[in-house]
């Protein structure tokens, strides 16, 4: 290959779910827009089927992404369960086989925001963790550049505990069977301490501590994320991880467009910074960033996205890429 994803000038491009400002979410046609636009890698959420298989999904819950609900043949896989501290009802991904699930076809999460997406509702179907790699090396294979991945574990502890399934025993059985070693362009997140101490324990795979901006780890009920950003628990952090991956409001000051000292923090604990995450909708910016319109309007998103490129982060999870790969260029001296 004629680069690498893991070695070049400016911060990582981290399509988050894929190209989810232009497609639905974790479809394949998502990452793979992603790749065009030119990002460097593309995060999947990974949660398990019944049959333990990994596939793409922002939730295990299945009806916010999916037509589940209006699929009667399911009706009776509807579910109430207590996820991390919180009662959820709908059908979960874990009490389907991966046949069952191929039949669901996926839907935009957030069509009050993102409406041009919902034209692709009923399009696509939910990917497995091996297709998403099937396509990353067929890209790599077609454009002659390396393609990361950095595929996220959701619920672990809960699917451990509740379901008797062990997603980092899955994840490192999926990884070693897909041929993918620790010195390719991959890392692993979660939100979760002790699935990323066992992780660092059975693989030498780069680790990022995801920081989430309100409450603590689930597995760490006395610990709060936001002691976690202290010099003391950045340095704990690096005992097991090799990067965080903290919410946007620790790294800068949402009023001001300040810095906070985050950045230089965990460089001097030998930690790489990757925030989430950048979007240009009103729908999720700041109040103070937001223009004229609805939520699905744009707004002044450009002065946060340069204000957090400025803080001088190793790379970001973004929604839009191919405007990033724009305002980064536009900052490259």
């Amino acid at each position: 290959m004629e680069t690498s994803a893991m070695a070049q000038d400016g911060p990582l491009v981290i399509a988050h779910r894929g190209a989810s400002g232009d497609r639905p979410e974790h479809t394949l046609a998502a990452y793979e827009l992603a790749i065009d636009q030119g990002a460097d890698y593309v995060e999947p959420d990974l949660v398990v089927t019944k049959d333990l298989q990994l596939v793409a999904r922002h939730e295990n819950e299945l009806s916010d992404t999916t037509d589940v609900a209006s699929r009667e043949e399911f009706e009776h896989l509807r579910r109430e369960k207590m996820i991390d501290g919180q009662r959820v009802a709908g059908w979960f991904a874990e009490d389907f086989t991966l046949a069952e699930l191929r039949t669901l076809r996926v839907r935009e999460r957030v069509g009050n925001i993102r409406p041009a997406n919902t034209g692709y509702n009923g399009l696509y179907q939910i990917p497995t963790f091996a297709e998403i790699v099937q396509l990353v090396r067929t890209k790599e294979a077609q454009t002659g550049r390396r393609i990361g991945l950095y595929p996220e574990l959701k619920h672990p502890t809960f699917m451990l505990e509740a379901e008797g399934i062990d997603m980092v025993d899955l994840l490192l059985r999926e990884l070693r069977n897909l041929g993918i070693e620790a010195g390719d362009p991959i890392f692993i997140q979660c939100f979760e301490v002790g699935t990323l101490r066992r992780l660092n324990q059975r693989s030498d795979f780069k680790l990022v501590q995801l920081i989430h901006p309100e409450g603590g780890p689930l597995d760490e009920p006395d610990m709060r994320y936001a002691d976690m950003v202290s010099p003391a628990g950045l340095a704990e952090i690096a005992t097991y991880a090799d990067g965080i991956g903290p919410g946007l409001t620790y790294l800068l000051d949402p009023a001001t467009m300040q810095p906070t000292s985050l950045v230089a923090d965990a460089h001097a604990a030998g930690l790489k910074v990757h925030p989430w995450t950048l979007r240009k909708e009103n729908g999720f910016l700041p109040a103070g960033l937001q223009g004229e319109g609805g939520v699905s309007d744009n707004g002044k998103y450009e002065m946060l996205w340069r204000a957090a490129i400025a803080s001088g982060a190793d790379g970001f999870f973004v929604d839009n890429v191919k405007e990033l790969e724009a305002l980064l260029e536009q900052t490259r001296p």
